[in-house]
């Protein structure tokens, strides 16, 4: 009695065994290409000891998880970065796609629930008189035509044995996670571009500053020589290059002055307004104090930079598409089952339990025959991780070079 449901099981491993073999082999090795890639332990030309290791430990994760307000103490600085923070543009459009992602989590959980629907229907029917059936309806005297109608409940799970359902809501919730991430490197540069541009506005204020005086000072050089030419003492040479000197930096003035327009429309942009002045204090640029930051270990980066963050999420979101599309080439199990009432007579619809239907299937299907559609995304889910491991190098390289 035992021969058979073990004999039966070992056709189900033998016929699994052979799925597995058909699955083609990606053309080149992720895993390996991950491996390959290690961050140095110390910035290029720093020596590191156990003091600055300490250090590192004690001090670099705490800076690097300070907000923006303990970097940047100016209060219209915070103004424009707290307006920016509520009605840039940009930084909206991050936050749709993090609801994007965060829907296709719940749709990707809805898949791997049942499904149960409510349904009804009508039909009309007429069949041939010659053919079996018209024959048996006209020997139980039914009328010709018969208006047949149902309703009832369907409901139809996937059994997900492969766990192909399960990897594509953790793909998607990687994904959610990596948006989160994204929208905090966004905040981050975001914050970094508006303080540069301040603090570059305010450096073209006290170079217009200085450029004026400059030219002042070269105007009452020029009335100076001009008197002297006047009294004989200076020819007309001298007059003539001072008043080439004023031109000159007058012109330089007025590049300045379209440069700080050009500066304040940008700062404008990022903060998410239309053109205005900004209000700064220029007078007090030489006077800014910022606090002081240490390099620390090229380890730390990896747990303090948002878009490393990401670029990770990016490859653990790959890696489990990889997976889901290893999943189609193997059988998939589904149970579908529905109950109602369906009849051709009013009368005699809901009458219980003649009228009752009710049916239960399970259907086990695999890909034969004409896979290339299943192979080729299978082949692009291997490419688009190597893509986002090579994304993850790239995002490291550029982090360490900062």
């Amino acid at each position: 009695m035992l021969r058979k449901p073990t004999f039966s099981l070992l056709t189900i491993l033998c016929c699994t065994t052979l799925l597995q073999g058909c699955v083609p082999a990606a053309a080149t090795d992720a895993d390996h290409v991950e491996a390959a890639f290690s961050l140095p332990k110390q910035f290029a030309d720093a020596q590191v000891d156990d003091d600055t290791k300490q250090h590192a430990a004690d001090e670099d994760p705490a800076v690097a998880t300070e907000g923006w307000r303990a970097f940047f103490t100016d209060p219209k600085l915070q103004a424009l970065i707290s307006e920016a923070l509520t009605h840039n543009q940009e930084l909206h459009i991050v936050e749709q796609e993090l609801a994007i992602a965060q829907n296709e989590v719940m749709a990707r959980r809805g898949e791997y629930l049942p499904k149960v629907g409510v349904g009804t229907g009508y039909a009309l029917e007429k069949v041939g008189e010659h053919t079996s059936q018209g024959v048996s309806d006209n020997a139980l005297g039914l009328a010709s035509v018969l208006h047949n109608k149902h309703a009832g409940l369907q409901a139809s799970w996937e059994v997900d044995i492969w766990k192909r359902l399960r990897n594509a809501k953790k793909s998607a919730y990687a994904r959610y996670l990596a948006s989160v991430e994204g929208k905090k490197f966004m905040v981050t540069h975001l914050v970094a571009e508006i303080a540069d541009t301040y603090y570059e506005l305010m450096a073209l204020d006290r170079q217009m500053d200085i450029v004026k005086r400059y030219v002042e000072t070269l105007q009452k050089a020029q009335q100076v020589v001009e008197y002297q030419q006047e009294a004989a003492h200076a020819n007309s040479l001298a007059v003539k290059r001072f008043s080439a000197e004023v031109l000159k930096n007058r012109s330089l003035q007025y590049a300045l002055q379209q440069q700080i327009v050009v500066t304040q429309n940008k700062l404008n942009m990022l903060v998410g307004r239309f053109p205005q002045d900004v209000v700064r204090p220029s007078d007090s640029f030489l006077h800014q104090k910022l606090p002081t930051l240490h390099a620390g270990l090229p380890s730390d980066m990896l747990e303090n930079r948002p878009d490393i963050a990401e670029a990770k999420l990016d490859i653990q979101a790959a890696k489990l598409d990889v997976r889901v599309a290893k999943a189609r080439f193997y059988p998939s199990l589904s149970l579908d089952a529905g109950a109602g009432f369906e009849g051709f007579e009013s009368k005699y619809f809901l009458k219980s339990p003649e009228s009752v239907f009710y049916n239960v299937a399970a259907n086990l299907t695999a890909p034969l025959v004409n896979r290339m559609a299943i192979e080729a995304d299978y082949r692009s889910a291997n490419n688009r991780q190597l893509q986002a491991i090579y994304h993850y190098q790239k995002v490291v390289l550029d982090a360490y070079v900062e």
